[in-house]
């Protein structure tokens, strides 16, 4: 019998209330194979949903939820260029970035690769141009660093791959980001910089975005004050589709790489928003991080829902979520490499699914987006594992670890793996009491002496957590591994029935951020502000 979504959520209640008394200990005891009822792979890649807390016959029933909820369609209209970004009537294709002719990709009627492949060819050839010291100054001369100035999905993605893949980087130049309006930012960046040999990337699809644009003048005048405003106009490309902008800022037409409005920014990182990321590491690798983003993409689109691993990992999350009631998700990858992974997934996830109503407009009736956070290990494990490990709220962890060293320091990497392993290990199962005081006792400490320490030295475990393993950190496993969760938020965006791919939240501030600018000129008329914002503006002038 076909059950609707609220029978599904009910079925799945009642699997918690099962499930909530026991404890992984004895799962594991009770089921000694349980990894391998739990655990899923595609080639290298594993994921591990063992130590979670849930049982066959309750991932039976999220499969349930999943096509109650119409999944499956909703997977097949977005590969379809169906505009399923409702509120702003557009297609999401950013799938489309990196596939082939073969896939047979369309946008309202016309082939996307057709659209794609000039974009990625031109701006990838810039990229190797760049790093040939074939794109110069004004005097012939190579650039030796190279700016990105962008904020949000112009930004974080760009930051965090380029961060990750810095092994493959080569003899390409250096490559920094700026994102803050905060000017320290942009003076940071340039301190120990010429700007005789700086390139400037800006990343503003319409080329009006207030930091950004902000950000890119005083970078102009930089350049400008140093060597002519002619000569400046080497120093800068621009990813953006406003053409008369960027035109009248000083940047040639044949230096500015666009994308489509069914590429939302937080999913760009594959458009030319990559451009920074393909100089930092080159076309060929480049390449191959797309390789990786379009296996992932072709194994969520083809593979049933009780293999596919995005879909797995959004049904465990949503069983988190909804039906543990945990509110923020820690994502921990063992890789120093990746330490910008969460905040770019933050975005992913929080601005994607971060929503009270649904597509309809009405209230949701579930909690919808958790709150991502984390860092990399071993550094997390010395910041805030307390709280994880003995705190009162229960913050599940997605782990993440290569089986191969990112560096020749093999030792060094077999003692991450080792806290990778233990960290898993120990919020599962814990440290009971009398574990506590045996071992306390056998070290010789008197009985009163233990029996004050043993409620302090007890851990609960029975702390959920997903282990991802993967052979090494590479630009097609990077790929593979972000389209792994934007796949993963894609489906429970459609099991929380919100649109993913909207963002107002984010337009209120700027909004007002604009309308309260002019205030903080002095002599301003503040008598229409709440008593709060007058203050504060007040006080901001009296210590100025």
């Amino acid at each position: 019998m076909t059950q609707t979504v609220e029978q599904a959520w009910d079925i799945l209640a009642a699997d918690w209330q099962r499930l909530q008394s026991q404890h992984l200990r004895d799962m594991f005891a009770n089921d000694p194979d349980r990894f391998d009822g739990f655990s899923f792979s595609l080639d290298d890649l594993t994921i591990d949903f063992s130590k979670e807390r849930i049982d066959a016959g309750a991932l039976a029933h999220l499969f349930d939820l999943a096509r109650a909820a119409d999944v499956e369609d909703s997977r097949d209209a977005m590969f379809a260029g169906k505009h399923i970004n409702t509120t702003e009537d557009r297609a999401v294709l950013h799938v489309a970035l990196r596939g082939s002719p073969d896939d047979g990709y369309q946008a309202d009627g016309q082939a996307t690769a057709d659209l794609v492949d000039p974009v990625l060819s031109a701006f990838l050839q810039f990229a190797d141009d760049v790093r040939a010291g074939q794109v110069t100054n004004a005097k012939g001369v190579a650039f030796k660093d190279v700016i990105n100035i962008g904020i949000g999905g112009s930004d974080l993605g760009p930051v965090m791959a380029t961060r990750a893949m810095s092994k493959f980087s080569g003899e390409g130049p250096n490559v920094y980001f700026v994102s803050n309006v905060d000017g320290a930012h942009l003076r940071d960046a340039t301190r120990d910089l010429n700007p005789e040999t700086t390139l400037f990337l800006i990343a503003s699809k319409s080329f009006t975005t207030q930091e950004t644009m902000i950000n890119a003048q005083a970078a102009k005048v930089w350049v400008e004050n140093s060597i002519g405003v002619e000569a400046s106009k080497a120093h800068f490309a621009a990813v953006s589709t406003n053409l008369d902008a960027t035109s009248a800022f000083g940047i040639a037409p044949e230096r500015v790489f666009g994308f489509w409005d069914w590429v939302g920014g937080r999913y760009s990182l594959t458009s030319s928003i990559g451009l920074s990321l393909a100089i930092a590491i080159g076309s060929e690798n480049f390449r191959a991080f797309l390789d990786g983003f379009r296996d992932m993409d072709q194994h969520f689109k083809n593979t049933p829902l009780e293999r596919n691993l995005p879909v797995l990992l959004a049904l465990v999350g949503i069983w988190r979520r909804n039906i543990m009631g945990c509110a923020t998700v820690a994502l921990i990858p063992y890789n120093q490499r990746l330490e910008n992974f969460s905040s770019y997934l933050q975005q992913m996830d929080m601005e994607s699914n971060g929503k009270r109503v649904t597509k309809d407009g009405a209230e949701v009736a579930t909690k919808t987006g958790p709150v991502i956070w984390g860092d990399a290990g071993t550094n997390a494990q010395h910041s805030f594992f307390q709280l994880i490990h003995q705190g009162t709220d229960i913050v599940p962890i997605d782990f993440m670890i290569t089986a191969q060293p990112t560096s020749y320091l093999v030792e060094q990497h077999d003692l991450l793996t080792a806290n990778f392993l233990a960290q898993s290990h120990a919020l599962a199962f814990g440290k009971t009491a009398q574990e506590v005081r045996d071992e306390l006792l056998v070290a010789g400490d008197d009985p009163a002496t233990v029996e004050a320490l043993v409620p302090h030295r007890t851990f609960p475990g029975n702390r959920p957590s997903t282990s991802i393993l993967y052979s090494s950190l590479t630009p097609y496993s990077l790929g593979r591994l972000i389209a792994l969760y934007e796949h993963k938020v894609f489906v429970q965006g459609v099991i929380w029935n919100v649109n993913s791919f909207d963002q107002w939240g984010v337009e209120l501030g700027k909004v007002m951020a604009n309308q309260l600018a002019p205030m903080l000129d002095d002599g301003a008329d503040l008598s229409g502000l709440n008593s709060s914002t007058r203050g504060l503006i007040e006080n901001i002038h009296a210590l100025k």
